[in-house]
């Protein structure tokens, strides 16, 4: 069975960096897009970044030229490397995994991880 577990969240100060990964076991990133989502309390999930199969790549625009979402299909591990960041980012963080690139963009992805919350605060 898929299994994706992220790590990498904590509490850091505005303008501060994380980085979130994503480790994958039990399939191969070789033919699965992977999305990043976020989801804040009394908010809706939304999707921050997904890396397809082929390493094509998306950023929501509340996040384009702050995260960067990379992979190593060696390793078989996503990262999200979170820059400058906002009192706004705060959140549980989850990684998902589909075959279906448009599953992923509807963020009905059939495997998810257990999340990672990510605290930005002075």
């Amino acid at each position: 069975q898929v299994q994706l577990v992220e790590s990498g969240g904590g509490l850091v100060n505005p303008g501060g960096s994380l980085r979130l990964s994503c480790a994958a076991s039990r399939f191969t990133l070789d033919y699965y897009n992977i999305g990043w989502f976020r989801q804040a309390p009394g908010k809706e999930r939304e999707g921050v970044s997904y890396i397809s199969f082929t390493d094509d790549l998306y950023y929501a625009n509340s996040v384009k030229g702050r995260f960067t979402i990379s992979k190593d299909n060696a390793l078989n591990m996503v990262y999200l490397q979170m820059n400058s960041l906002r009192p706004e980012d705060p959140a549980m963080y989850y990684c998902a995994a589909d075959r279906d690139i448009g599953r992923i963009l509807a963020g009905q992805c059939d495997h998810w991880g257990q999340g990672t919350q990510v605290t930005v605060s002075s």
